[in-house]
């Protein structure tokens, strides 16, 4: 399987259940305590997944998820012993791909893991195929006075950087690449490796929330009934 999973937990005990399930599955698991055993294992080596507790010490995890978000493009599961909507949209909001909350069951999360994965390969899979289709040479998309990079997952307005999350790329890209065009929630949600339940349609709503607050909102029109539409003009 290949992949390499971090356990960000401040409880011996639940570290070492996890440790023990997912190795059995196939699994590299790795372990931290807190946030600062978390950043020395990613200086280490490359990490696929991290499932990361919320209340640890020191640094909380949600702090930590969206810091972790803006370095790199790792698979997110926050991890909690509360159950509240609010606390799981907070999350998105940080930049996380998925949320369990304690006691959870091993096998549900095995198969949040692997969705998630999947998902990160298909999107990764799905950029690398667009960027061949929009220009074989740069990867470049323009709009506006914005600039696209996908290869190196940049963009650029007027020169000046800004910061994506990974879903905020994601969505980005397929906007970028249909515009003009209607998108529906579901199909968008098919262009992320955030997971298609719990959350639903709100993920969708918290990512271009998100990004109208950092592109011209007017970007992205609200089709009401059907989804939204990318209005921007893009370049050859």
């Amino acid at each position: 399987m290949g992949y390499r999973v971090l356990v960000v937990d401040d409880e011996a005990v639940i570290r070492a259940r996890l440790k023990g399930y997912f190795e059995k599955e196939g699994y590299e698991v790795l372990e931290a305590q807190d946030g600062d055993q978390m950043w020395q294992e990613f200086e280490r080596q490359h990490i696929d997944l991290v499932m990361l507790d919320i209340n640890l010490p020191g640094v909380d995890g949600l702090s930590l998820a969206r810091e972790l978000r803006s370095k790199s493009h790792v698979g997110i599961i926050l991890v909690t012993g509360r159950d509240e909507t609010i606390d799981k949209i907070v999350g998105l909001e940080m930049g996380a791909d998925d949320y369990v909350t304690k006691p959870f069951e091993l096998r549900e999360l095995l198969v949040r893991v692997k969705n998630l994965l999947w998902r990160m390969s298909l999107v990764k899979k799905a950029v690398a195929d667009s960027a061949e289709q929009v220009d074989a040479d740069d990867n470049i998309i323009a709009f506006n006075d914005y600039i696209l990079e996908l290869n190196s997952r940049q963009l650029t307005h007027n020169g000046e950087s800004i910061k994506l999350t990974k879903a905020e790329f994601e969505l980005l890209t397929a906007f970028s690449l249909h515009p003009q065009q209607v998108l529906s929630r579901e199909r968008l949600m098919m262009q992320t490796s955030h997971r298609d339940q719990d959350v639903n349609d709100r993920t969708i709503d918290v990512i271009i929330r998100r990004l109208r607050n950092k592109l011209s909102a007017d970007l992205f029109v609200t089709v009401h009934g059907e989804g939204y539409l990318f209005a921007a003009k893009v370049k050859d």
